[in-house]
């Protein structure tokens, strides 16, 4: 099978959710990375019968305690040995710290072979302008970053973490940067961008919109789901209606003429700088859930796949497998792993769109002759049941799609781009100063109250030394 071939023995944890029914978190992850070689163990943070954009769910959410727990398992039996970990949607704060605790434990681990360990941090916290965890979450997952390799936020998640409102290319430069020297970011890829044609970013909260007149059974308006990724990170979905606080000056007629969803990526340089590259694919006119967590574990096998192809001598032997300042953005092993991610993922979302409208045409005819009785309340139940139906059909079952996982089509569609705007972000951003007093910020939480570290003559007195 070609999937033998594709990376080294690797073993990974994958940290995130879990549905009985459906495609998202761990239930994506999982077969994704095993499709393509990975040995995959799994701890799940939520148990659900399906995942929210269905409107009602059941089920529990780990605690951090069960989850510090099910490590220890694995800990007294000697089974706590990963290459990579991965990390998904986390419920709580105390979740956080109880992951990033397994995550600091691995990397001990590994201390001793540089490269030998990856953590692929995927940091769920919201999107459109709205944040579906607990506040206190944000300055805790700000705490993992350092600990991190590669971060996969959306636009909205970006800027939280950044504290860098994302409004055109020059912003997104500059927000990368933050992570990259601020939080010693090794690799950040910005997920799901929409950029109009003079690459300004639209604004993670967008002006509402007049609904336009559905084209087609799946395009209603009022089938899109409430936004809440407990078991789905939001990389595909559509726009959300609520009013920004300060909204850019865009044209809706730019925004409508949004074609495409941009990703762009960038390993850091010896001296902290971005090395920004770019790849486009086609928006689909469908709702799915799950794309993100797909996304995340397609890039692990190929990122492992490229780094051992790479030119670079030992590549894989080097912490966090960054490249040499000389290898340009479009060939680093990062670029090249999403190109075929992103060819993996239009192949299979397009089977998927076409899947759906197939189903629900027959939905639609078979509850036209059925009929569905008259008043508020039988509409309320047509109206729930087509969209129960349309979340199922837009499901996507990747064990269907087996092949476009392992030879992802049409590549040269999504050949990655180098960016310039990397190379023009001042040395200044991102870049911490101790004050007159040898505080360093540590960009954790607020200026107020988060970490520090002191630094020069200061630290000596701060030791007790001479």
């Amino acid at each position: 099978m070609a999937s033998d071939t594709i990376i080294p023995d690797t073993g990974v944890l994958a940290i995130a959710s879990h549905v009985v029914h459906g495609y998202v978190g761990n239930k994506m992850a999982t077969f994704v990375m095993q499709s393509l070689g990975c040995d995959v163990s799994a701890i799940n943070t939520v148990h659900y019968s399906n995942h929210t954009a269905y409107k009602q769910v059941k089920g529990t959410k780990t605690t951090a305690e069960q989850i510090q727990t099910l490590y220890e398992g694995l800990q007294q039996s000697n089974l706590n040995h990963f290459d990579l970990l991965l990390t998904g949607y986390m419920p709580s704060a105390e979740a956080v710290k109880a992951i990033g605790k397994i995550g600091r434990d691995l990397k001990f681990n590994a201390g001793t072979k540089p490269g030998s360990f990856f953590w692929v941090l995927d940091p769920v916290m919201g999107d459109n302008g709205k944040l579906y965890i607990p506040e206190d979450e944000v300055p805790a997952y700000k705490s993992l970053l350092r600990e991190a390799d590669l971060i996969l936020p959306n636009q909205f998640e970006a800027e939280l973490l950044s504290d860098t409102t994302i409004t055109d290319l020059d912003s997104l430069a500059a927000a990368i940067q933050v992570l990259h020297k601020t939080y010693q970011v090794p690799h950040v890829i910005i997920t799901s961008l929409r950029l109009t044609r003079d690459n300004q970013t639209l604004p993670s909260r967008v002006p509402s919109r007049a609904p336009s007149k559905p084209t087609s059974a799946h395009e209603t308006p009022s089938d899109s789901p409430n936004l809440n990724p407990e078991t789905s990170h939001p990389s595909t979905w559509p726009t959300s209606d609520s009013q920004p606080a300060d909204p850019p000056k865009l044209d809706i007629k730019d925004i409508e003429e949004v074609e495409n969803l941009t990703i762009i990526g960038s390993t850091a340089t010896s001296d902290h700088k971005p090395r920004l590259f770019r790849i486009d694919t086609p928006q689909l006119p469908l709702f799915f859930s799950g794309t993100g967590d797909m996304f995340a574990a397609l890039t692990i096998p190929r990122l492992i796949e490229a780094v051992h192809a790479s030119s670079t001598p030992d590549l894989s032997s080097k912490p966090s497998w960054r490249s040499p300042d000389d290898v340009a953005p479009q060939d680093l092993p990062l670029a090249k792993a999403c190109q075929k991610v992103l060819a993996s993922m239009q192949s299979i979302l397009q089977k998927t769109t076409k899947k759906c409208e197939e189903a629900m045409k027959i939905y639609d005819a078979r509850v036209e002759r059925e009929g569905c009785g008259e008043g508020e309340e039988a509409e309320q139940e047509r109206q729930n049941r087509r969209h129960w139906a349309l979340m199922n059909a837009s499901e996507v079952v990747v064990p269907r799609y087996v092949k476009d996982i392992i030879d992802p089509p049409n590549l040269e569609r999504f050949k990655p781009r180098g960016l310039e705007e990397g190379e023009k972000v001042p040395e200044e951003v991102g870049r911490s100063e101790a004050n007159e007093l040898g505080v360093l910020p540590l960009g954790l939480g607020k200026s107020t109250e988060g970490a520090i570290q002191i630094v020069g003559e200061e630290q000596k007195a701060w030791n007790g030394e001479e």
